[in-house]
């Protein structure tokens, strides 16, 4: 029982929509990062800019990630909040990328709008997955491999900002496939992939 309460804990511990009050402005300094990384035991990952950090928490094992530092993507920017103690950075993102995470599921998801790399747990483990992006003005396809999914059980990408695209997810013969936007109001997380 208290293995299934874990579980749903973890499956909807990821960022709503809604902004926090008192959200620190872009650009905080990198003493700042500095310490709040050093104060959750992620030392080795100070010096990283914010696009290497958020690839580097999204594959780290879960395991590994601590439980009281939530790092929530944005469209263009991080943000760094010490649940314990309050203390919350802000990183820029690159303006021209947008980063997605997504969970495709087969039986369980959960609701989720702005990715967190530390909290957000998805049921595909490395599993091996193909997935294709599509930009829909063009049809310049973006994202086509085959690869497993993170220990998380997300699979995240680098997009152009500001695009409309298709993403379509294949697993075991089951398939997916869904609209995506790339806009600074649009969701980081996709949790809605269900594979049938």
């Amino acid at each position: 029982m208290a293995t299934v309460a874990a579980a749903a804990l973890a499956l909807t511990a990821c960022s709503a929509p809604e902004t926090q009050e008192g959200a620190p402005t872009n650009g905080s300094t990198p003493d700042q990062v500095t310490e709040l990384l050093a104060a959750h035991g992620l030392q080795d990952l100070d010096g990283l800019d914010p696009r290497e950090l958020v690839d580097r928490l999204d594959l780290m094992p879960v395991e590994d990630r601590p439980t009281d530092l939530m790092a929530s993507v944005r469209p263009g920017s991080l943000l760094l909040s010490d649940t314990a103690g309050g203390e919350e950075v802000e990183l820029d993102l690159p303006e021209d990328l947008f980063y997605l995470s997504m969970a495709p599921y087969v039986d369980r998801t959960h609701d989720c709008f702005h990715h967190s790399l530390t909290s957000c747990m998805g049921e595909l483990s490395g599993a091996e997955v193909t997935v294709t992006i599509t930009d829909d003005a063009d049809d310049t396809v973006l994202v086509e491999e085959t690869a497993p999914t993170f220990d998380n059980g997300f699979v995240g990408y680098w997009l152009p900002s500001d695009i409309d695209a298709t993403v379509t997810v294949e697993y075991e013969g089951r398939s997916a496939s869904t609209p995506i936007s790339t806009g600074a109001g649009d969701p980081t997380c996709l949790t809605t992939l269900e594979l049938v």
